[in-house]
């Protein structure tokens, strides 16, 4: 009997040995990497981007696209509809963690009215990355993929002085502020980096806002939308340039500034000095003409192949790269970021800002 029990407990092990064997190659064919972290190779990447409001979003959606297919992922890129944009997100990126997608990057429609979904996401051990905008308010949160958006209103208050300075070498400056949409976090920064810059000149009486507009909630610009921009431009000139001169104007973006621009064009008013962002081609091609004066080159195929890094990252078991692990608070954690560096751009270093860009660089010759 001893002998008995005795081969059939060495069967058994033998038995053992050989499924987990056989369950080790499986894993291996999976694509595990036989840690906790880590996921197969070809893992569905969710991307969920905002409406098409600007054609750096529609490029990032195609880079995304192709990028993470090179990487060898599987890919699900959605964009939120153009009316119900936050629904239609929300749904979106519910609908990503029920195919099973292992990182979503999302590019907030609203920063505070995506905490559900992101949770589930978390609950569901899925990473989320937010991608350009912060997404607030929650702790599914785990990294945050940007350009230095701070420095961004920084450049943007520099060249506004820097233009009317060369327009007119003393002032005091008359100027309006525009703000982006109230929805967006980068909105607030933009503003904030920008009145970081100007405000000294603003108490010093060096520089002044010509319709007492300052507050942010005043400013801001609903969806982004180049409409609401130049509305809101056209009232301006109605209520407070019938006598006095605009000299500059604070553009969060590139589309408003042309919106802008239009606005102070159909008023028949000489074109004060316009800020913007992005690096649009009509914007690039308005500041050759001498018209909207500066914008921000973020290039976004640089921002999308630094996300696509990240997925890299943890599909290889490791903590994605970040650089800044203090600047974003989102209101319940310090997210971990990646922050690239801003370029403003003139008409006197266009040439060099566009220089290995196939789309821009024929513009500025």
């Amino acid at each position: 009997m001893r002998k008995f029990l005795a081969r059939s407990v060495a069967l058994s092990a033998v038995a053992l040995l050989a499924l987990t064997a056989c369950s080790e190659r499986e894993g291996s064919d999976s694509g595990s990497t036989g840690s906790e972290k880590g996921f197969a190779a070809n893992a569905l990447i969710g991307v969920a981007l905002p409406s098409k409001t600007s054609e750096n979003w529609v490029l990032a959606g195609d880079l995304f696209t192709n990028g993470l297919k090179e990487a060898g992922f599987q890919s699900d890129v959605q964009y939120a509809g153009a009316s119900t944009i936050v629904a239609d997100q929300q749904a979106q990126i519910s609908a990503m963690i029920t195919k099973g997608a292992k990182v979503i990057i999302i590019g907030a429609t609203d920063a505070a009215q995506l905490s559900t979904q992101v949770e589930a996401a978390k609950a569901a051990g899925i990473t989320v990355i937010a991608y350009d905008r912060l997404i607030t308010n929650t702790a599914g949160v785990d990294y945050y993929v940007a350009y230095d958006n701070f420095k961004v209103g920084q450049l943007q208050g520099e060249a506004l002085l820097k233009g009317m300075k060369e327009k007119k070498p003393t002032g005091p400056y008359t100027i309006e502020l525009f703000a982006g949409s109230s929805d967006d976090n980068n909105s607030g920064v933009f503003f904030n980096g920008a009145m970081d810059v100007l405000k000294k000149e603003i108490d010093a009486g060096n520089v002044v806002i010509g319709s007492g507009q300052t507050d942010i909630k005043q400013v801001a610009t609903d969806g982004w939308k180049a409409e609401n921009a130049q509305r809101r431009m056209d009232s301006l000139l109605t209520a407070s340039y019938s006598s006095k001169t605009l000299d500059g104007v604070l553009s969060p973006n590139d589309t408003l500034a042309r919106a802008i621009i239009t606005s102070v064009k159909g008023a028949n008013k000489p074109l004060p000095v316009v800020t913007g962002q992005d690096s649009e081609v009509e914007s690039v091609k308005s500041i050759m003409a001498g018209e909207q004066y500066s914008t921000i080159n973020k290039d976004t195929r640089n921002l999308v192949k630094q996300a696509i890094q990240m997925a890299k990252d943890l599909q290889g078991g490791k903590d994605p790269e970040t650089n800044d692990t203090k600047s974003y608070n989102n209101g319940v954690k310090v997210v971990p970021a990646y922050l690239l560096p801003p370029l403003i751009v003139t008409k006197t270093n266009a040439v060099e800002a566009y220089a290995n860009d196939p789309k821009l660089a024929p513009l500025t010759k």
